[in-house]
């Protein structure tokens, strides 16, 4: 550990919390994606009127790879890297950025895993009562909802560090 810091320092706890923080929420976003997607396959297989419905379901779960990029973007400015201003960054600062990572982190890549399931269940409600799709979309919403706090949580920690 003492070489990681002697190496890096806190840039390398800072940069590493972003790469996480966009990773997990790509890999949950593709999860949930690939799970609607398969769903909706089926579904469109049978009824290709369908399908844009099911489209706008599948989308749903990968705004949270977008949310992590947003983070990694907001990391990566706060800390200089995107400037060229790059911060001497202790320790303790880069544990700060690598915990402020910490929310939408965990929150987009559950969140879209969850809301994958909701999402594909919802392709039920399109195949069966297409008029009522949009309480699908409204199920799906309700997941969406913690994502945006935990983007949010980040954010504010991260705009708060090295002021």
């Amino acid at each position: 550990m003492a070489a990681f810091f002697e190496t890096f320092g806190g840039m390398g706890l800072a940069i590493l919390g972003a790469a996480l923080t966009v990773g997990l929420c790509c890999i949950g976003s593709a999860r949930g994606t690939g799970l609607v997607g398969e769903a909706a396959a089926g579904l469109t297989s049978e009824d290709p009127d369908k399908s844009t419905k099911c489209l706008i379901l599948q989308v749903l779960p990968g705004t949270q790879g977008l949310y992590g990029f947003v983070a990694l973007f907001i990391v990566l400015s706060r800390a200089g890297v995107l400037n060229g201003t790059a911060a001497q960054l202790t320790p303790a600062q880069g544990l700060a950025f690598f915990a402020a990572c910490l929310p939408i982190a965990l929150g987009g890549w559950l969140s879209a895993k969850f809301q994958g399931r909701v999402a594909a269940a919802s392709v039920n409600i399109v195949a069966k009562h297409p008029e009522a799709s949009t309480k699908g979309l409204i199920f799906c919403g309700i997941v969406e909802f913690y994502a945006i706090l935990s983007l949010v949580a980040t954010i504010i920690i991260s705009m708060n560090i090295l002021r």
